[in-house]
């Protein structure tokens, strides 16, 4: 198994333990690939809930330019959900469970076949 396989597995092992959901793992594996190289970088690779920059860059990157919604106020409620479901305590929100989280919650898993 690569690196990449083993990330996959540890991203899984967050949406089941973490968030309570059993993962679809063809789509967390096109999710993680569509993130690109960030998922070895140590920062680019996880997602700051505190951070409201960071969260606008995940609306308007990944919510609008990639999922192709239109920008309105549901979009930070979507980002606020998944922040919830993956735990506020938590430190580490893998940027690939983040947004496997926000193509689950807006049904747009058809971008990813």
């Amino acid at each position: 198994m690569g690196k990449r396989d083993d990330l996959i597995a540890q991203y899984a092992d967050d949406l089941k333990n973490k968030c309570g959901m059993t993962p679809d793992m063809d789509l967390l594996t096109k999710v993680t690939i569509g993130c690109g190289p960030s998922i070895y970088n140590a920062d680019a690779s996880t997602v700051a809930g505190s951070q409201k920059s960071e969260l606008e860059t995940v609306k308007n990157n990944f919510l609008v330019k990639k999922l192709g919604l239109t920008d309105s106020p549901e979009l930070m409620d979507a980002i606020n959900a998944a922040i919830e479901t993956y735990g506020k305590s938590e430190r580490n929100k893998y940027r690939a469970v983040f947004y496997y989280l926000l193509v689950k919650h807006f049904g747009k898993e058809a971008i990813y076949k």
